[in-house]
């Protein structure tokens, strides 16, 4: 099933994913933040971790992507979002943690329009039951007329659900 209902474990599973991944990150100035449906509790979800490091500037992100390739991730590019950048794991992956909790890994600059949909989004669904709970209806609908494909579901994702976010940016601002 694409869309799950809410878990409990997503929150320990992003501060274990958390955890591990300060380990590559020491001496440099940055903060990681869950985002994302499995960060919103009670919203059903893909279970997938969405995690954003953020970072000010200057050779700051470097720093990041040198600690993260270290730990084994690669840069896959910013894919078409400017000042967020995506971090995937290397195949021949060694950490049972970060190897077997799946979530995705963005670097965002701190300020960036991509950083403040996600932390908007997440705290107006965090502290709006009507607004999650439409989006989670939003979710599974959209998941069943995808017949549980991802990218069936990702692309519609794009159309319909895009629109809502957007309502939701112009409230927050």
């Amino acid at each position: 099933m694409l869309i799950q209902p809410y878990s409990s474990s997503w929150i320990p599973d992003f501060e274990n994913l958390k955890a591990e991944l300060e380990k590559g990150l020491q001496g440099i100035d940055y903060r990681i933040e869950h985002v994302g449906s499995t960060a919103v509790p009670g919203l059903a979800a893909k279970a997938i971790i969405d995690i954003d490091i953020i970072y000010a500037g200057g050779q700051a992100f470097e720093k990041i992507k040198s600690g993260l390739i270290q730990i084994g991730y690669y840069h896959n590019g910013n894919q078409g979002i400017a000042d967020r950048d995506v971090f995937k794991r290397n195949a021949n992956g060694s950490n049972e943690i970060l190897d077997t909790i799946v979530h995705h890994l963005y670097v965002c600059k701190l300020n960036s329009p991509a950083l403040e949909r996600h932390l908007l989004f997440r705290d107006y669904l965090q502290k709006n039951e009507e607004a999650r709970n439409t989006y989670q209806q939003m979710k599974y609908e959209l998941a069943e007329k995808a017949a549980e494909d991802k990218k069936r579901y990702a692309a519609l994702k794009e159309i319909h659900v895009n629109p809502f976010v957007d309502e939701i940016m112009d409230i927050m601002k």
